[in-house]
């Protein structure tokens, strides 16, 4: 809740509503017993209204019950485990509003039955905890989900970006100059731009930039390239133009307070990708690729070189785009990394757009597949090496195929991690139509599963464990079979 007066008539609606209840009462029935309006003891019951006293005693007598029992902001035993999802961090930082959902509409379901619900709820935070879900993933998850609700792609931002450019006469595209988006900061936004060297102060030596806000100062990393910085600047500006007042200060590691601030740099982010890579040409040049009939690496290097140096920003733009203006619904993005002398591949980042696709994050220390294209590419990369591949990857175990586009590179600012991004289209009758080169013979047709744990591919020449999670289930079901088996004889 927002403030102790919300939470007050919160918690005096829900006794309301419990008094009622227990008496068998309707809000007609009640609405009749008291005199009072229904749609007015519906407010109540809401929490959108607190009655004056006067009105309360009155709604007292009626349900034969005492002032305080109303009034005190003490719940019983039934409404007991309500109280601390009230106050929960849960309805005073997560936005309902941006899934549609009405929070007071949300108090009403959890009050109809508060002990199953809180249960329900509590079973979920226990599920979180030990799959290590801290409030920090949990964040992200959420936002993740924002995302895919929206097909990652936000009109009003794309014509925040459009708007921008022409009042500035700026052109969209690859030559962006970095010099002019600072000058845009420093003589428009009044901020003060310095390089530092972050080395000396230990672990901020992955900092790519610090913002100090009341100085209106902005120190970056000296060891960041030029597209490093261009993107820093476009994504400073889209703070301010977007008037997004409450964010993080630290870039590309977070140091956040709320919700708020993770979709603000959000917001700020895709306003940087859209200023830096057209949504016009990106339409354009990526329907045209798709038309070709061979696939060809080099033809997607080169499709990426037309509008950045770098894969990683790309392959983003590809999901605000492929879904909202080419009709390609079912995709998913991912950015896994792999650190060095280690052979563990991480999920950094993922997308999925109109429904869970199949290679998603998981925290079980499960092995990834290494039939994916983008691991792959992770083992076979070389140094200073940018290496881009595709495949159809059919996940067997699920009867779904997708084209899976990769680029792997050295991530240029690490200490010598290996980083794969890769997009993934659903293979049906429409992303068909729409790609000429999936019928080409440089583009090999791969079983894949999710991760070896879970997988059933029985000569899979690359497998880091056992089926494990997959022999459970399988002995789960034949112990089933057994039993139903018994009860047939007997």
């Amino acid at each position: 809740m927002n403030s102790d007066s919300a939470f007050i008539k919160t918690v005096f609606g829900l006794k309301l509503k419990q008094q009622r209840q227990k008496k068998n009462w309707s809000l007609q029935d009640l609405a009749v017993k008291t005199g009072l309006s229904k749609s007015y003891l519906n407010e109540i019951e809401n929490g959108k209204k607190y009655p004056k006293h006067d009105k309360i005693i009155q709604l007292s007598e009626s349900l034969n019950c005492t002032f305080d029992d109303l009034v005190s902001t003490k719940l019983d035993k039934s409404l007991a485990p309500f109280n601390e999802i009230l106050q929960s961090d849960f309805f005073k930082e997560i936005p309902l509003d941006l899934f549609g959902i009405n929070k007071n509409n949300l108090i009403s379901i959890i009050s109809d039955a508060p002990k199953k619900v809180t249960a329900f709820i509590n079973a979920l935070i226990e599920i979180s905890q030990n799959y290590n879900l801290g409030k920090e993933r949990f964040y992200f998850a959420v936002l993740r989900s924002f995302q895919e609700l929206n097909d990652n792609y936000f009109p009003e931002i794309e014509d925040k970006v459009l708007q921008f450019a022409q009042e500035n006469q700026l052109k969209i595209n690859k030559n962006l100059q970095t010099d002019i988006l600072e000058k845009i900061l420093t003589e428009r936004f009044n901020y003060t731009i310095q390089s530092e060297d972050f080395e000396q102060y230990g672990t901020l030596d992955h900092l790519r930039s610090l913002f100090i806000h009341e100085k209106k100062l902005l120190l970056l990393n000296k060891k960041l390239e030029q597209d490093q910085k261009t993107f820093i600047f476009a994504k400073e500006i889209g703070f301010n133009v977007l008037e997004l007042k409450n964010r993080p200060n630290t870039y590309s590691w977070l140091d956040f307070g709320s919700f708020e601030e993770i979709l603000n740099n959000f917001y700020a982010s895709y306003f940087a990708g859209a200023l830096l890579i057209s949504k016009q040409k990106t339409i354009e040049e990526t329907s045209e690729f798709f038309l070709q009939n061979d696939w060809k690496p080099t033809h997607f290097e080169d499709l990426i070189k037309k509008f950045t140096h770098s894969p990683e920003t790309f392959y983003y733009r590809l999901t605000n785009i492929l879904s909202s203006e080419l009709g390609i619904k079912d995709l998913f993005y991912l950015c896994l990394v792999k650190k060095k002398n280690s052979d563990k591949i991480q999920i950094l980042k993922e997308l999925h757009l109109n429904h869970q696709q199949a290679p998603h994050a998981n925290a079980t220390n499960e092995h990834y597949c290494r039939r994916w294209i983008a691991i792959k590419n992770l083992h076979e990369l070389t140094e200073n090496e940018t290496l881009t591949d595709a495949q159809i990857s059919h996940y067997k175990d699920q009867g779904v195929s997708y084209l899976v586009i990769s680029t792997s590179q050295k991530n240029p600012f690490s200490d010598g991690s290996n980083r794969s991004y890769c997009l993934g289209i659903l293979l049906n009758s429409q992303t068909i139509k729409k790609i000429n080169f999936i019928k080409s013979e440089t583009l090999k047709t791969i079983n894949v599963g999710v991760t070896c744990e879970s997988c059933s591919i029985a000569d899979c020449e690359v497998r880091q464990s056992p089926p494990i999670r997959l022999e459970k289930e399988y002995f789960n079901s034949s112990m089933k079979n057994a039993i139903e088996k018994i009860r047939k004889d007997f």
